[in-house]
């Protein structure tokens, strides 16, 4: 195979899985995709150039080496996950993939939502959510969970590059949304205004990780909005691309 001519800026989840488990999550560096989706932009819905978004699939899938396509989804901020290898891996219009299958690759595309990669410490199970406040708060955490074998105190959760508390403001129904379920919520929520409130994507997530059981919880500590050179943020910019969090395990 001939070397690659690109260079891609990749994050690389710090966290104790094992190591036939491999997780990635993109940076806006190293794509072909020109203003406003410069330039790693990986999401084809997003009205970006068709072939600059296949060249940058194509660029993702070599220089990661990925055994397969990544199980692309039609994302629509649901608690919807599917099974990757079993029948309904067809219907991908889903916010989470899960797979106990070698090789299968899940992936999420987010520009200021949570990406949360799961596995288990067998390294023989994993899932990525794509956790916006709608999807979080709708339960996709705990849908995807549910496909997991095995204790919840195996599994291992690591929190992608989100938009950070000082720059996700939200309103009165997002706050009561998350309380309803877990009413510790409320301490993710800082008063900014008149039914505002500052909130607290990262920690959102943690509470309902704890809540089902899962106590091993590493990353968080990015922000999308305000960490412009490396990342897209849709709160910032609107018209902008996407970041792939990937997992699978060999």
């Amino acid at each position: 195979m001939q070397p690659n001519n690109f260079s891609l800026e990749l994050i690389r989840p710090d966290w104790p899985a094992p190591s036939t488990v491999k997780a990635y999550t993109t940076t806006r560096q190293g794509g072909v995709s020109h203003k406003p989706y410069d330039n790693f932009n990986l999401a084809d819905h997003v009205q970006d150039d068709s072939g600059a978004v296949k060249t940058n699939r194509q660029r993702l899938k070599m220089a990661l080496n990925l055994p397969t396509e990544p199980a692309w989804l039609t994302q629509v901020h649901s608690s919807n996950s599917v099974c990757l290898g079993s029948k309904d891996q067809f219907n991908c219009v889903a916010d989470a993939s899960y797979t106990n299958i070698p090789k299968m690759v899940c992936v999420v595309l987010t520009a200021d939502c949570l990406p949360i990669l799961l596995c288990d410490r067998e390294g023989t199970q994993v899932a990525a959510l794509h956790a916006g406040w709608r999807g979080l708060a709708g339960g996709v955490l705990e849908q995807t969970m549910r496909r997991f074998k095995g204790p919840r105190s195996q599994l291992l959760a690591w929190l992608g590059p989100a938009i950070g508390p000082e720059a996700f403001e939200v309103g009165d129904e997002v706050r009561s949304a998350f309380i309803e379920f877990l009413p510790s919520a409320e301490l993710a929520f800082q008063a900014t205004r008149a039914h505002h409130w500052k909130a607290n994507l990262y920690l959102l997530a943690q509470q309902r990780l704890a809540a089902s059981g899962i106590h091993a919880v590493y990353g968080g500590q990015f922000c999308t909005y305000s960490e412009s050179e490396r990342f897209f943020s849709y709160r910032r910019d609107k018209m902008t691309g996407r970041l792939a969090s990937l997992i699978w395990f060999e």
